[in-house]
C-alpha cells in the first residue's frame, strides 16, 4: 500500500538527539559482523551446513555448538564497544536443540550473559537471562534486559538496563558445574544498537574575557570572604580571603589573582596572608569548561580551579546566599580542574571528590608541564552525562567515569559553579611576599540551542492531548509491533527520562509525568531505526 509523504517539523539540540543505529548479528551465511566467536570448553563451527532446515529456519549455515562434558563450556563474542543496553535491551537468536544430541538431567535451557570483558575476572560483571529449550525445533528466544527476570553474579550491582560496562555477550546450555553433553545449532544472532556520538559543546553560553581594567565584573563575580565556623579557612590553609583589588584585579587583559604577605584583620581575627576566593554567579549542568592560565610559584601555595554544586551548604557562598543551599559536602559533589601545589612546582591534577570516596582524593589524575608558571596554559573540563575528562592543552590526563552512577559516586546531574582561588598552606616558604594566579579568560560552551529543520517523513507521528497534564498517547499511521525507545528532553537539551515502550494498537502510552515541572519539552522517539521528534507543554 502506498504512503503519502508530507512534511514535519523537527527539533533538535545540537547532537542532542544525532545517534547512529547499528546492528550486531550474525546468520552465519558470510554477511554477519561478529567475527570474535570463542568456544570455552566445548568446539564450534561457524560456517556449518544447516541439518535441520524448516519453514522456521531456512538458512544454509548456521552455528554448530557441542560441549562434550566441559564444566562451563559456554560460546561468546566481545562487542568491541560497550553496549547500550540501557536504551536497547533485547537480544535475539534462534536455537534447535536436538534430543539425540543430549545426555544427563539437567534442565534443558539456554542462558545469555552479559558481561565486561576488560576486566581479568569478567564473570562477577555477569548479568544473566535464562529461558527454557523447546527439543527438535527451531526456537526463538528472546533475552529482554530490561524486562525479563534476571540474576546478577554481584548481587549488589544494579539492574542490567541501568548498566553501561557491557561489551561481552555469552551464550551457555543447560547450566555449568556439570559434565553433561549437549549439541545445538544456533542462527540468526540480532541485536539492535544505538550509538549516540558525544556531545558537541560548541556554544559558547557564559565567558569572562577579563578585558577592562580594574575591579572585577560584579554581576559575573562574587567575593567569597566569610570565615568557616572556627574561624580558619578548610585543610588548614592560614590567609584570609578579601574583595580588595590588592588580591584580584583585572590588568591588561587578564585577572590577577593575588596571594600576599601581609598583616590583614577581618571577621576579628589577624592572618599574615591575604589571597582572593571569586564564585562564579553563572552556574550549569554539563558542557565544556576552558580557563587559560599562568600559575603562581613558592612553595606553599595552593592555586585551584574548580567547581561545586550550587547546592553545597556552605555558609558565605554566593549561592548559599541565594538560598540553594540544601546538601553537605562531599554529597554535593566536587569537581577540581586544576590544582597545583608550590612544593611540587611542574605538576598539576585534576580530582573529583564524592560520598562514594569519603570526600578524599580517591579519583585523581594530572600531568608535568615544565611552564605551568612561566606561560599561559588552557585548563579544559568536559563534562558530560557519563563522565568527566580533564586535560592541558588538548592532552587528557584524568577521565572519571564511574562504572555505577548513583548519588554517592555521580552527584553530577545538577548545576555547579567556578571556584578560583589561590590558598597559602602552613608550609609557605619564609621567602615568599606574593605571587599571583594569571587567567586570561573562562569559557562555558553546551550543546547549541533549539534549532528547528523542515524534514520529510513518510511516517505521520501524533502527540495527544497537548498541552500535557501526566500522560500522552503517540499515534502512528503504521502497524509496529515492536518497542521504541522513547526520550524526553527538557528545553535545555537534558534528558530527563528515556524509556523502551512497547507498542499496541498504533500507539504508545507514555504516563506518570506529574513530577516534570511546567514548561516545554522536546520527544524523541526511535523506531525501526528511524527518528521522529515531536514537542509537548506541560501543564
Amino acid at each position: 500500500m502506498a504512503k503519502t509523504t508530507f512534511s514535519i517539523l523537527i527539533l533538535f539540540f545540537g547532537s542532542a538527539f544525532l545517534s547512529s543505529a547499528q546492528i550486531i548479528q550474525d546468520g552465519f551465511e558470510g554477511n554477519g559482523n561478529i567475527t570474535s566467536w570463542f568456544g570455552d570448553d566445548c568446539s564450534l563451527n561457524t560456517n556449518f551446513n544447516n541439518p535441520h532446515t524448516t519453514t522456521s529456519n531456512s538458512s544454509s549455515k548456521v552455528l554448530r555448538y557441542e560441549d562434550i562434558g566441559g564444566q562451563y563450556a559456554n560460546i561468546r563474542f566481545d562487542a568491541g564497544r560497550n553496549l547500550n543496553v540501557s536504551n536497547h535491551n533485547t537480544f535475539t537468536l534462534k536455537i534447535y536443540v536436538p534430543l539425540s544430541g543430549l545426555t544427563g538431567t539437567q534442565n534443558n535451557q539456554i542462558s545469555l550473559k552479559l558481561q565486561d570483558g576488560n576486566l581479568t575476572a569478567p564473570w562477577t560483571t555477569q548479568s544473566e537471562i535464562i529461558k527454557p529449550l523447546q527439543l527438535n525445533t527451531w526456537q526463538t528466544v528472546s533475552f529482554d534486559f530490561a524486562n525479563d527476570p534476571y540474576v546478577n553474579f554481584n548481587a549488589t550491582s544494579l539492574p542490567p538496563s541501568q548498566r553501561n560496562d557491557f561489551n561481552r555477550v555469552l551464550i551457555q546450555l543447560n547450566g555449568e558445574n556439570n559434565s553433561d553433553q549437549i549439541l545445538a545449532y544456533i542462527d540468526d544472532f540480532y541485536y539492535f544498537d544505538s550509538i549516540i556520538p558525544p556531545p558537541v559543546y560548541n556554544n559558547l553560553v557564559w565567558s569572562d574575557e577579563f578585558n577592562t581594567n580594574g575591579s572585577l565584573d560584579s554581576t559575573k563575580w562574587f567575593h567569597q570572604t566569610q570565615l568557616p565556623q572556627g574561624g580558619s579557612w578548610f585543610n588548614g590553609e592560614i590567609q584570609h580571603y578579601t574583595n580588595r583589588t590588592a588580591n584580584s584585579v583585572v590588568s591588561n587583559g587578564a585577572l590577577n589573582l593575588i596571594a600576599r604577605r601581609e598583616t590583614f584583620t577581618d571577621q576579628g581575627r589577624t592572618k599574615q596572608f591575604t589571597s582572593a576566593r571569586l564564585n562564579s554567579k553563572f552556574a550549569f549542568t554539563y558542557g565544556k569548561v576552558e580557563v587559560r592560565a599562568k600559575l603562581p610559584t613558592g612553595v606553599g601555595t595552593w592555586p585551584a580551579i574548580w567547581m561545586l554544586s550550587k547546592n553545597i551548604t556552605e555558609p558565605g557562598a554566593y549561592w548559599y546566599t541565594q538560598n540553594f543551599g540544601t546538601t553537605p559536602w562531599p554529597a554535593c559533589g566536587e569537581i577540581d580542574i586544576m590544582e597545583h601545589w608550590g612544593n611540587n612546582q611542574n605538576y598539576v591534577s585534576s580530582a573529583t571528590h564524592t560520598t562514594s570516596s569519603s570526600g578524599n582524593t580517591v579519583n585523581v589524575g594530572g600531568q608535568t608541564i615544565s611552564t605551568v608558571s612561566s606561560a599561559f596554559h588552557i585548563y579544559t573540563l568536559e563534562w558530560r552525562p557519563d563522565r568527566l575528562i580533564f586535560s592541558v592543552d588538548s592532552v587528557v590526563h584524568f577521565t572519571y567515569q564511574p562504572t555505577v552512577r548513583n548519588n554517592s559516586t555521580w552527584p553530577f546531574d545538577s548545576d555547579q559553579y567556578i571556584l578560583l582561588n589561590t590558598a597559602i598552606q602552613p608550609s609557605i616558604a619564609s621567602s615568599f611576599t606574593q605571587s599571583s594566579m594569571d587567567i586570561d579568560y573562562i569559557r562555558i560552551y553546551q550543546q547549541s540551542s533549539v534549532g528547528i529543520i523542515e524534514s520529510k517523513s513518510i511516517e505521520k507521528v501524533r502527540l495527544f492531548p497537548n498541552p500535557v497534564n501526566d500522560a500522552f498517547t503517540i499515534q502512528f499511521n503504521s502497524n509496529y509491533s515492536k518497542n521504541a525507545l522513547v526520550d524526553i528532553y527538557s528545553i535545555a537539551g537534558k534528558l530527563v527520562r528515556s524509556s523502551n515502550e512497547m507498542v499496541m494498537n498504533n500507539q504508545i502510552r507514555i504516563k506518570q509525568l506529574d513530577n516534570l515541572p511546567k514548561g516545554l519539552y522536546f520527544v524523541s522517539l526511535e523506531l525501526d531505526g528511524q527518528r521522529h521528534n515531536s514537542k509537548f507543554l506541560k501543564n
